[in-house]
């Protein structure tokens, strides 16, 4: 087969950092990809909670298409159209006061962390610098960021790793009341926790972080890098809790499938940066703010969010469905279009064999399986995925 050619090539040039399946892409319609010697497959996966629009959106290929015969970069030194246009989209209809554009979701982490410990600083003294984050959670792979992520795993043989990150147990607030301090100057967490297996967190646990914080005087910062942008039925998945943080980092889904990453702040912290105190080269270049132009456009007025809300009811209903039929899944959990089963046995094998018969899934952890599909997605594809997992289910 052709891509056995290209996998080889690959692999002779590519350093060896992801288990990669056996499968080179090439062509993408919809909720839909093809491999290069054609076979199709059903896209749970979307560049894992990345491609919001799905494949060949033509309004988003438009755009880039135009502005990029224009100018596709810049430097932050001077303005651009674009970067201003998405930055209003942004805060009018957010709670936040200023935007960040940054490349990734890591670097929206890491522009979270800075702030944070300026803002403990100026308003607390010089020893306040310390962040509280959550065991189980997951923010990225450069040193601030896979510092931050509560996962051992990650971090092997990475040490030392950057100081002042402690880490508490997620929905569990006694845990963060015994190690909060006069040192603490933010709490970072995930309101759906993603890598750590779809984990929701519980809207009580969220509001006496919220009141803690106010209390302290301390900012509480929410990595929606996965949750965000859409993918819960709501823009950002805390209007789903109803409980507000002071930062959010935003990534994947922003920009459809073209790389950018966003840290929005409210007025109580959004001046603590100064000229000179963060930048990033490619933040908000000309091409990367027109596609996040066209994907929360899109969201906002063409009724994308309504559909993640309803379809996501409905995979929900077909995974309990599952749930029943097959003793094996002990739990369904997630919210909108981000979902997940947790099995009691490890999933690689049920995931490879999807694949062979043309749906793709991908994994949270070594025994959750993830369904985070384009926010695009109809009843009637989610009922394809569900017949595909189900007869591999049957041969478990």
């Amino acid at each position: 087969m052709a891509q056995d050619k290209w996998i080889e090539r690959g692999k002779n040039v590519i350093m060896n950092t992801y288990n990669r399946f056996p499968i080179t892409l090439s062509d993408g319609e919809g909720v839909y990809l093809k491999d290069i010697d054609g076979k199709k497959y059903l896209d749970f996966v979307s560049g894992i909670a990345v491609n919001s629009l799905g494949y060949k959106n033509q309004t988003l290929i438009n755009a880039l298409y135009n502005q990029m015969k224009n100018l596709i970069h810049c430097s932050n030194l001077y303005w651009n159209i674009p970067n201003i246009e998405a930055a209003e989209i942004l805060i009018k209809n957010s709670i936040f006061d200023k935007v960040f554009f940054c490349n990734s979701g890591a670097e929206a982490v890491e522009s979270a962390i800075k702030l944070a410990r300026k803002y403990g600083k100026k308003f607390h003294g010089e020893d306040c610098y310390e962040i509280i984050t959550m065991k189980q959670s997951f923010h990225g792979r450069t040193m601030g960021a896979i510092t931050a992520t509560g996962q051992s795993k990650y971090q092997k043989d990475l040490n030392p790793l950057l100081d002042g990150i402690l880490y508490a147990e997620y929905n569990n607030f006694e845990s963060v009341k015994k190690i909060i301090s006069n040192k603490t100057c933010a709490i970072l967490l995930e309101p759906i926790q993603g890598e750590g297996g779809i984990r929701p967190a519980d809207k009580e646990f969220l509001k006496n972080i919220r009141e803690l914080c106010d209390e302290k005087n301390i900012l509480l910062m929410y990595d929606e890098v996965q949750c965000g942008i859409g993918r819960t039925g709501y823009l950002f998945a805390y209007e789903a809790y109803e409980v507000f943080p002071d930062v959010i980092c935003l990534a994947k889904g922003l920009g459809g499938g073209f790389p950018i990453g966003a840290m929005m702040a409210n007025k109580k912290c959004s001046s603590v940066f100064q000229p000179g105190d963060h930048a990033s080269t490619f933040g908000g270049n000309p091409a990367a703010c027109t596609a996040a132009k066209i994907v929360l456009n899109t969201l906002i007025n063409d009724n994308i969010l309504k559909n993640v809300k309803e379809q996501g009811k409905y995979l929900r209903e077909k995974l309990l469905n599952l749930k029943e039929k097959f003793n094996i899944i002990i739990d369904v959990r997630g919210i909108g279009l981000m979902q997940g089963i947790e099995l009691s046995i490890p999933i690689g094998d049920i995931i490879k064999s999807c694949i062979e018969k043309g749906l793709l899934l991908v994994g949270a952890g070594s025994n959750v399986i993830r369904f985070v599909p384009p926010l695009i997605i109809k009843e009637n594809e989610i009922n394809e995925a569900i017949d595909i997992l189900e007869e591999v289910l049957k041969g478990v």
